[in-house]
C-alpha cells in the first residue's frame, strides 16, 4: 500500500475521502468533532503540500436523496475553526458547479463538497458516478478508515480507476494498529462487532474468526442473528437477505470452538424518538409491535465479566442507537 507521504502532491488536485459522519443534534449542530480532528493531518499536509484539496464524505443515511439535515455545511465551518482557514463549500459533489469551484481554487486552498449519499449513485458500484468524481482531481487519498470495508462507489469503485492513489495519516495509523494486535496479540483476543448491519461487517467477521478467541455481537445486526437462530425480535431490524449468512457465520464460529456472545436483555420501544417510551426486557421476551434499540444492563454485565480478563480487544460499530444521533454505523 503506498501512504501519502510517498507522493508529490505539490499543484495537484487531491480528493480526500474523509469520514466526517460525526453525529448532530437536531439543529445540525455537531456533538463530536473527534472524526474531523483525526483527519486533519491528512489534510494539512496537503494544504501545506500546496495542493488544491478537495474534502469529501458521507453523513447519515438520506438514502441517495439530498437532505438539510445532513449537510455538510456546518463542517465546513468546524474545519474552518481548526484549520484556522476558510473551507469553501460547494452544495453538490458532481456537476458545472462543482468543477468552477475547483477550477477557482488556488493552490493550498481546501474545498468541501456536499454529502456524498445525496447522490442514489453513492452505496452502489456506480461506475458513472465514479467518472463525474474522478472529473475533479488528479490524487485520490483515503482516510476514510470507518466506511473502507463498504462497497460504496467513492471508497471501492472510484479508488479502481484513479493511477494516483494512497492512504492518509488516519488511515495509515489504524491499519497500523490493526496489523500490530491481529498479527501478533496479546490473549485473549476479543472482537467486538456492533452496528446496524451484517451485510457491511461480512468480511470482517469471517476474518476475525480465524484469529480471535471470543466475539461479542451488538448493535442492530444481532437481531439478524436472532431470527436466523429463530429467536423473537419483534419489530427490531432485520436483514432477510442475510438470514443464511448470519447462521453459517455462527456455525462457522461453534466449529472453531469461538465463543459467540449475544445480548441478554434490551432496551426496546416502539419507535426510534427521543420522545418515546423505553423499557428493559430479556432478549426473548421483546414484544409484539417494540424493536430492541440498545443493550441492557445485564447485557453489560456480561460483557463486562466476558471482557475482563482479556488481553486484546477489537471493537467494531456500537452496541445502540443513541436517539439525538442521526449518525448510525
Amino acid at each position: 500500500m503506498i501512504y501519502i507521504n510517498e507522493l508529490n502532491l505539490t499543484n495537484k488536485r487531491v480528493f480526500i475521502r474523509c469520514d466526517f459522519n460525526v453525529p448532530i443534534d437536531e439543529e445540525g449542530n455537531i456533538m463530536d468533532d473527534k472524526r474531523i480532528r483525526e483527519t486533519l493531518p491528512t489534510i494539512n499536509y496537503c494544504i501545506d503540500s500546496k495542493a488544491k484539496v478537495i474534502l469529501a464524505s458521507h453523513m447519515g443515511r438520506p438514502k441517495g436523496k439530498k437532505d438539510p439535515k445532513y449537510s455538510l455545511i456546518n463542517v465546513s465551518k468546524r474545519l474552518s475553526r481548526l484549520l484556522n482557514k476558510e473551507v469553501k463549500f460547494v452544495d453538490s459533489c458532481v456537476g458545472d458547479e462543482v468543477k468552477k469551484a475547483v477550477e477557482s481554487m488556488n493552490y493550498g486552498d481546501c474545498l468541501l463538497l456536499e454529502n456524498l449519499r445525496f447522490q442514489e449513485g453513492e452505496e452502489k458500484d456506480d461506475i458513472e458516478f465514479a467518472k463525474k468524481l474522478k472529473e475533479l482531481f488528479d490524487v485520490y487519498i483515503n482516510d476514510a478508515f470507518g466506511v473502507s470495508h463498504r462497497k460504496h462507489t467513492s471508497v471501492y469503485t472510484l479508488p479502481k480507476i484513479c493511477e494516483v492513489k494512497a492512504a492518509g495519516f488516519l488511515l495509515k495509523k489504524e491499519i497500523t494498529y490493526f496489523s500490530r494486535i491481529l498479527d501478533n496479540p496479546v490473549r485473549p483476543l476479543i472482537a467486538v462487532l456492533g452496528g446496524a448491519k451484517v451485510s457491511s461487517k461480512i468480511e470482517a467477521v469471517y476474518n476475525l474468526i480465524d484469529k480471535v478467541d471470543k466475539i461479542i455481537i451488538g448493535g442492530a445486526m444481532v437481531f439478524t442473528f436472532f431470527k436466523a437462530l429463530n429467536l423473537s425480535i419483534g419489530n427490531s431490524l432485520v436483514e432477510n437477505d442475510y438470514l443464511e449468512t448470519a447462521k453459517d457465520i455462527y456455525k462457522k464460529a461453534q466449529d472453531k470452538k469461538i465463543k459467540m456472545y449475544f445480548p441478554v436483555d434490551f432496551v426496546v420501544s416502539e419507535k426510534i424518538d427521543e420522545k418515546s417510551v423505553t423499557k428493559i426486557v430479556p432478549y426473548q421476551e421483546i414484544p409484539d409491535g417494540y424493536m430492541g434499540l440498545d443493550v441492557g444492563p445485564a447485557s453489560c454485565r456480561l460483557f463486562e465479566e466476558v471482557m475482563h480478563d482479556c488481553g486484546s480487544i477489537v471493537w467494531n460499530g456500537p452496541m445502540g442507537v443513541r436517539p439525538l444521533v442521526h449518525s448510525i454505523l
